[in-house]
């Protein structure tokens, strides 16, 4: 492979959705290590399988890069980059132990002197890489910042799934505390992407670039759900509303749903965190946490209204998005568990996710055999486009007579369905 003459050796710590494709990318111009706690994981990937799908065989086959479960194949890492989850608690506060586990473990591999560049990738709230990591790495390790080693900061900006905008492509905003660290670090992430790189102008700026652009989708989405929930008392569809207002030049194509995955369901809270701890109330940010949070109880009850107690229920799709495998902070099960303290029995079909993880995550098991089966509610949940493909006839063999089909991405709109279908959608 063709390595970058400067030599740089990167470690990349934590290899899912954001830090394998990145690793990936990296490994074509650096010598690169990914390292993962989990041994599975590694051996997968070793095998040339990513369970996320992110990464092809042949090119998880192709690639140079090498594996590790111990943080100490880092050591001789010039650039050490952090890609682990930002998750939030039971009571949505930021939960910083994976990141600080982390930190914890790379301080013990630093070596005076050597000027390693640590950065961080995961979603934090401004002033976390400087004020907690960076003093939590010399306390432990005995080293200066700032002459042993050095802070940076890159806000991951992976969707999964979306083959459009991956990490070789994308603009990458890149901070460092100083303009030599800036420069070194613009010169290595510009080698990955075509997309080039914005110098953003300190780390914590780059923090807060990173956690406002998903808490405003975040506050768009619930403005879209809150008028999806209006326009439902006078029997309006919100997809008809939005086909009309959608001909206007400069509206905004936001559309409802459940709001979940590891970023818009979890950045608000980190800044309404940092505004809380500053003395300030973030109405509008929580006011659109309150609402996308509230969407799946009331999707549940909407169904409830037009089906009565007892129904036998199906629910095509378990995972926060569509045509990916990822189950983190699916909010789909906020459904589930609302139709099931309704009385209704529920069975979850999914053929992405992977069912262990179903169990363990949320305590649910997949219904491989769901769809031979008749229900009395199917709810389109999540538009895979396995689903999104089911013709009227399929659907409707699904369903007892005088079921209900409810569309929740607007998916079969334009399938034309037997009577004997009753339907309802956003």
């Amino acid at each position: 492979m063709d390595k970058r003459v400067d030599g740089s050796r990167i470690a990349v710590v934590g290899l899912g959705y954001v830090g394998l494709p990145l690793a990936v990318a990296l490994a074509r111009h650096f010598p690169t290590v990914g390292i993962d706690i989990d041994q599975g994981r590694v051996a997968e990937l070793r095998a040339g399988h990513d369970r996320t799908n992110e990464i092809d065989g042949p090119t998880l086959g192709a690639s140079s890069l090498d594996y590790a479960t111990d943080i100490a194949a880092g050591a001789d890492a010039d650039v050490i980059i952090v890609t682990v989850p930002t998750p939030v608690d039971q009571a949505n506060d930021p939960d910083l132990r994976p990141v600080m586990s982390a930190t914890r473990a790379l301080a013990g591999i630093l070596k005076p002197g050597r000027g390693t560049i640590v950065v961080y990738e995961s979603t934090v709230y401004p002033g976390v890489t400087e004020d907690i990591c960076g003093p939590e790495i010399e306390r432990l390790s005995g080293l200066k910042r700032g002459t042993d080693f050095f802070l940076g900061y890159s806000p991951e900006r992976i969707n999964p799934g979306d083959r459009e905008h991956t990490v070789d492509r994308i603009t990458k905003v890149v901070a460092g505390e100083n303009p030599q660290v800036l420069d070194r670090l613009c010169e290595v992430y510009g080698a990955v992407t075509t997309g080039g790189t914005f110098r953003a102008a300190s780390i914590k700026v780059a923090e807060a670039a990173k956690v406002i652009e998903n808490a405003q989708r975040d506050i768009n989405i619930a403005f879209i759900n809150e008028i999806t929930q209006i326009f439902g008392k006078v029997g309006i569809s919100v997809w008809d509303v939005l086909a009309a207002a959608g001909t206007k030049w400069n509206f905004l194509r936001f559309v409802p749903g459940l709001v979940g995955g590891h970023c818009i369901g979890v950045d608000p809270y980190y800044l309404s965190h940092l505004a809380q701890q500053l003395g300030h109330y973030p109405r509008v940010i929580l006011a659109g946490r309150g609402i996308n949070d509230g969407m799946g109880a009331w999707i549940a009850d909407q169904i409830h209204e037009r089906i009565g107690s007892g129904a036998r229920v199906l629910v095509l799709g378990l995972t926060f998005k569509e045509n990916v495998p990822d189950l983190r902070n699916s909010r789909v099960i906020d459904v589930v568990r609302r139709l099931e303290w309704l009385r209704h029995e529920v069975v979850i079909h999914d053929p992405l996710a992977d069912a262990a993880e179903a169990r363990h995550e949320y305590g649910v098991e997949l219904a491989g055999d769901a769809l031979s089966g008749s229900y009395d509610v199917v709810i389109g949940a999540v538009s895979h486009s396995d689903y999104a493909a089911m013709p009227a006839d399929r659907l409707a063999a699904l369903l007892k007579h005088n079921g209900l089909l409810a569309d929740l991405k607007g998916m079969w709109r334009d399938v034309a369905t037997p009577e004997s279908v009753r339907r309802w959608t956003l």
